[in-house]
């Protein structure tokens, strides 16, 4: 299994700690793909923008239980289990 450096939720500072304050406030932890991009906090908030645009937009056409399932099916056809 590949390991990848990442700085612990109790570690962070500065906009990586919101990012990380963001994310449990969301899903209530820091889940392992939100803390492999920790080391570089930008680049995680600039993914987590995109993420949120994608999949709780309000304006989308799509709903957010259709959104769901295409990142589901999507996911199930990777082989990812995030």
């Amino acid at each position: 299994m590949a390991w990848i450096d990442s700085i612990a939720p109790a570690d962070a500072e500065g906009l990586l700690r919101r990012l990380y304050e963001a994310a449990v406030r969301r899903a209530g932890k820091v889940f392992n793909v939100i803390r492999m991009q920790s080391l570089r906090p930008r680049t995680l908030r600039a993914t987590t923008q995109l993420y949120m645009e994608i999949m709780k937009a309000p304006d989308s056409p799509l709903s957010r239980i259709q959104r769901e399932l295409i990142a589901t099916v999507v996911s199930r056809l990777n082989q990812c289990h995030y």
